[in-house]
């Protein structure tokens, strides 16, 4: 049989170490460049970062350091060389004739990921949409490689043929595009109102931490779960039950850093549902290196939702591979990891005095999970009985001998 599958491609991964950032920040910025380019399909075998003051506008790490590049990609055969920022139109042209392979930033990587993971009509048309927002303005520096090179990473969907090269046909495709979204954001308007007005409940957070494990753990569904970025992108919404409780859970896409705007404007309607939530549950990876970074960059993504004001509860998943650098007061003795049990954790900053209740959890081996089962239960509760205030009597209603039937409601001012 032929093995008709594409060669995985060979990827070298570039950054800039920023002033004011340290280098293990950096390093964790280019891990996470390296999980996108390993889900996107590529191997990536060689990481480049430059400390400058601000990109250089031509080459984006300067003449010199490009010049090294070009000198790898020579001698190692490289098909892929992936910036872990947004290049310009001219940044995009001049980098190519350097280095003479093709050339993808952060932005094109991401829309790749969401191209190949989009499965509905309705994900792929605001992919597609956001693609060709970010190709229009490009157009002039990609023409020549996308004409000469097709099917390969970041080359998906637009962009694959002569006429959609064209200015005004991309216009006019966005045109149609942003029409159907609007048709298509209508109707799942109707379906949220349709839904009633029981308690709506929206996981969110950095893409990867577990929220599809979660959705599946509280709903007893089958939502697709993968040690992958951006395993999800439809939003699934699921009724849950808690004791005599029900309420809706939705799913949503992932957040990530320097999430492109095109990408955010595109999935509006999927975001809706945060905004139109009741309760936030904020997960968090705490096994993560940089797991508080990535608490700041959702926290800044729910302000820029006007979500930020929400009910929430944080939800501190993956406990059972958490592990923390431990320093011995002998500075001679080894820095040592150790791992914290459930109580240890409930100790630390982050089960501290907050707004909002927090809990520790392993979706994977279910530790816990009844307590946080209890704190969504407290927490859908006091939404509900404030919608329906009758139903908090009958929550806490207990019949006498002399009869089984709950007298008359409440007057208020009665």
């Amino acid at each position: 049989m032929i093995d008709t599958r594409r060669p995985e491609e060979n990827a070298i991964l570039i950054g800039i170490n920023y002033p004011g950032q340290d280098e293990r920040e950096t390093e964790e910025y280019i891990d996470e460049l390296s999980f996108l380019t390993e889900t996107a399909g590529a191997n990536p075998v060689k990481r480049f970062v430059q400390k400058l003051p601000i990109a250089d506008p031509r080459t984006f790490v300067g003449s010199g350091k490009i010049s090294e590049i070009a000198g790898y990609v020579r001698e190692n055969s490289i098909d892929l060389a992936i910036f872990d920022d947004e290049l310009s139109a001219s940044q995009l042209r001049n980098i190519e004739k350097v280095l003479g392979c093709r050339i993808l930033d952060r932005t094109n990587l991401i829309l790749d990921i969401f191209a190949r993971r989009a499965r509905t009509s309705y994900a792929r048309t605001q992919v597609e949409l956001a693609q060709y927002q970010y190709l229009l303005p490009r157009l002039t520096g990609m023409w020549t490689h996308l004409e000469r090179q097709r099917g390969g990473i970041g080359l998906r969907g637009p962009g694959e043929t002569e006429i959609e090269t064209d200015r005004r046909i991309i216009r006019d495709k966005i045109a149609l595009l942003k029409t159907q979204l609007k048709k298509i954001d209508v109707q799942m308007s109707t379906q949220r109102k349709n839904r009633g007005r029981m308690v709506r409940a929206a996981l969110v957070g950095y893409t990867n931490v577990g929220k599809s494990t979660i959705m599946n753990l509280l709903s007893k569904s089958d939502v697709f779960a993968e040690n992958k970025l951006f395993a999800t992108l439809d939003t699934t919404v699921r009724k849950v039950v808690i004791g005599n409780l029900p309420f809706l859970l939705s799913d949503t896409v992932g957040f990530i850093r320097k999430l492109p705007h095109d990408l955010v404007e595109s999935f509006k309607s999927t975001l809706d549902e945060v905004r139109e939530s009741d309760l936030l549950v904020h997960i968090v990876d705490i096994s993560h290196p940089g797991f508080e970074e990535q608490m700041k960059v959702v926290a800044e993504t729910l302000r820029e939702l006007n979500s930020a004001h929400k009910p929430s509860i944080i939800i501190f998943n993956k406990i059972d591979v958490f592990s923390y650098v431990r320093k011995e007061e002998d500075d001679l003795t080894p820095v040592q990891k150790e791992n914290f049990s459930l109580s240890d954790l409930k100790k630390t900053w982050m089960a501290g005095d907050r707004n909002y209740p927090t809990v520790f959890i392993s979706a994977k081996t279910k530790e816990n999970v009844e307590e946080l089962r209890k704190i969504l239960y407290d927490e859908v509760k006091k939404i509900h009985v404030m919608r329906y205030p009758y139903n908090d009597f009958l929550f806490n209603y207990q019949p006498t001998s002399g009869g089984s039937e709950p007298p008359n409601p409440p007057v208020k001012g009665g």
